[in-house]
């Protein structure tokens, strides 16, 4: 099936270059030149995923990224300064699941797409083959699998596309340590991207959603000097 994308840059040049790219690979391709219309074609439409340019007219891509987090777990890509890590980092806080620094190859942009799809289709037939698979509970924590969804003290808590990922790999492998370079080639399925911030800014995010006090965590452990890890689970 067909993978459809919304391409989100100011430079028509830029994102004329990435849509006959991605189109050429049997993509659908929408295109927005400003936050607010990269909001409004969110809003309205359904994408496999985002494209996300940090430096945008009417609306940044920061704020566009938050308001998208809002109502839907799209991955969302997002294209930075090159060499501005600031970028990077602010980009992940806003629920962004990964970034390209500019200029970038196109096939590069294209292994990053591809490498998410393939770990959202995996995820899709896992939960396919696990649909018969009882909900996991720790504490005040649910996880569901099939739906993927998450909930605390029985209030569902939205989750990324990244920061499920992650819990769900973690719950359903106790007490087992994951380095960060084991977590990104799981659950980012490459390994050539070797920031550990990436999966340390996601960690963090997920939580301060899922923690009762995000400071001194229950659920998501740290083995200092190795990985993470989650501490306990019961299956009902």
């Amino acid at each position: 099936m067909s993978k459809r994308v919304l391409v989100v840059d100011d430079e028509k040049l830029i994102v004329k270059g990435i849509k006959f790219s991605l189109e050429a690979e049997d993509m659908t391709v929408d295109v927005a030149f400003d936050g607010e219309e990269a909001v409004a074609k969110a809003t309205s439409g359904t994408y496999d995923l985002i494209l996300l340019d940090v430096m945008l007219p009417k609306l940044s891509g920061y704020e566009v990224c938050q308001k998208i987090r809002e109502f839907s777990d799209v991955p969302i890509i997002m294209l930075t300064a090159k060499g501005d890590d600031m970028d990077k980092i602010l980009g992940l806080e806003y629920g962004a699941d990964d970034y390209i620094t500019k200029p970038f190859n196109i096939l590069e942009v294209k292994a990053r797409m591809k490498a998410i799809f393939r770990r959202s289709e995996q995820s899709a037939t896992e939960s396919s083959q696990t649909a018969n698979r009882k909900e996991i509970r720790v504490k005040d924590l649910r996880l569901i699998p099939e739906s993927r969804q998450v909930f605390v003290a029985g209030h569902e808590i939205r989750l990324t596309v990244k920061e499920f990922d992650v819990l769900e790999l973690l719950l359903t492998h106790p007490n087992k340590i994951y380095s960060r370079e084991n977590l990104m080639n799981i659950v980012w399925g490459y390994d050539y991207l070797k920031d550990a911030r990436t999966v340390d800014v996601h960690v963090r995010r997920l939580r301060e959603k899922i923690e009762p006090d995000a400071s001194e965590p229950v659920y998501v452990q740290t083995k200092w000097g190795v990985g993470y890890y989650f501490s306990d689970h019961e299956e009902i």
